[in-house]
């Protein structure tokens, strides 16, 4: 993983140094609206879990970050950008029929926070349907760099007429860096559009890497899953040449 890292690190900077030459670049910034889905497969269920990453789990969150820009001939170009991205989920509380701790009916929610860096390259071609105005198409790689997960359990039993808190149960920072993989690569899909020096670009990227550690259900372990993202940005270049 790391090997696949540094490979795609060295070859924006190559990119990087080929386009100061190139006619049309430029350089912005961008914000927008992401949606991380996390794939999990189930290990209350291990006779399909392997087969399945039926239990999704979908957050919500929001990017930011700086853009470079540049077309190489005739439309064809690349997209190179940074983004920090946000996610976070709360299902709610839940009943659940299960028996914790010999009290019957509980109630149950999850909360999750998620922070990472992305680092990603976008092979795109640009349509000019009007002066200064452009239909987008890109695919392309991300890599994604973890910078924090949380994942909390809280309960709560039936004791006479009320619902009180017993126990929860969570990852911390030592936690998550035992269970998940820093580093996750996704490649992307998606369109766009541009009028000028504004543009709004929207996808979906799939997750190619499982970012678990686990190879077992031990201790109620998850042993596959994937990451996967939809995303919608707007921008603007705060230098462009045209």
């Amino acid at each position: 993983m790391k090997k696949i890292f540094v490979t795609i690190v060295v070859a924006c900077l190559a990119l990087s140094a080929w386009a100061v030459e190139l006619p049309k670049q430029g350089f912005g910034v961008q914000v927008g609206w992401a949606q991380p889905i996390l794939r999990l497969n189930d290990p209350a269920n291990p006779s399909t879990a392997k087969d399945s990453l039926s239990n999704v789990v979908k957050m919500k969150g929001f990017k930011v970050g700086v853009v470079y820009d540049g077309s190489f001939i005739a439309g064809f170009g690349t997209s190179i950008g940074l983004n920090y991205t946000f996610g976070a989920y709360n299902s709610g509380w839940k009943k659940d029929r299960n028996n914790y701790y010999g009290m019957p009916y509980p109630r149950n929610r999850q909360i999750i926070t998620y922070h990472q860096l992305e680092l990603y390259v976008d092979w795109q071609y640009k349509f000019e349907i009007a002066k200064e105005t452009y239909l987008i198409l890109y695919t392309g790689p991300t890599i994604q760099c973890g910078l924090g997960f949380e994942m909390r359990d809280d309960y709560q039993t039936y004791e006479g007429e009320n619902y009180v808190p017993r126990y929860f149960n969570g990852y911390d920072a030592a936690d998550a860096d035992q269970t998940f993989r820093r580093f996750n690569v996704t490649w992307g899909l998606g369109a766009g559009f541009q009028y000028q020096r504004y543009f709004l670009r929207g996808g979906y990227d799939f997750g190619i890497v499982n970012p678990y550690k686990h190879t077992d259900f031990t201790n109620g372990n998850h042993t596959r899953g994937r990451l996967d993202q939809w995303e919608i940005k707007l921008g603007m270049y705060l230098w462009y040449t045209d």
